[in-house]
């Protein structure tokens, strides 16, 4: 077992425990998925294959390329067209990158380049956000010629939770807003 995940088994889930009321024990929120995407404003094949190269050696997982569902007249979009790379990280690939990312990644952008990071908190259950520069890691630093015009990251935290309350709280247990 991962330590991270023993970590948030042991430690994370009794604060909730002893800070929210659960009549069942498979309420407590989790972490659930991390999803990693580029997504592109014209369809090229090259940018296609840096961005899922790029988010293969991000996540050490293969990416698929994402499909428009909708046609869309203002950027030239048809409805089935390739859009952007997208990865679904769970379980230990998911640990993994989000020990990179808290580690790595957000201690090189420190508070004054808090611009490199753009929120979104929509729903309850997840929290989004962009990587302005993904050059950040150093697996793509090191092959910069390569990746140099890939566009931002965008970062999805999917979580069990049940109300901003309850998200928050796992997010600050977990140490990610300490990290920005």
């Amino acid at each position: 077992m991962f330590f991270f995940e023993v970590y948030l088994d042991r430690i994370i889930k009794y604060d909730l425990i002893n800070t929210f009321f659960y009549q069942n024990l498979i309420k407590i929120p989790t972490l659930k998925k991390i999803t990693l995407n580029f997504g592109y404003q014209k369809s090229n094949f090259k940018h296609f294959i840096s961005g899922l190269l790029a988010l293969d050696f991000i996540s050490s997982k293969k990416g698929k390329i994402t499909k428009s569902k909708h046609l869309n007249v203002f950027l030239k979009i048809k409805k089935g067209h390739p859009v952007g790379c997208a990865v679904v990280l769970e379980k230990n690939t998911m640990y993994f990158f989000f020990l990179k990312l808290l580690t790595s990644i957000f201690k090189k952008t420190k508070q004054p380049h808090m611009a490199q990071l753009k929120w979104d908190i929509k729903l309850i259950k997840s929290i989004s956000f962009q990587l302005k520069n993904p050059i950040l890691f150093t697996e793509l630093e090191n092959q910069f010629q390569f990746f140099k015009d890939i566009p931002q990251l965008g970062v999805t935290l999917l979580t069990t939770s049940q109300s901003q309350k309850e998200l928050t709280f796992l997010l600050k247990s977990i140490k990610f807003f300490q990290h920005i």
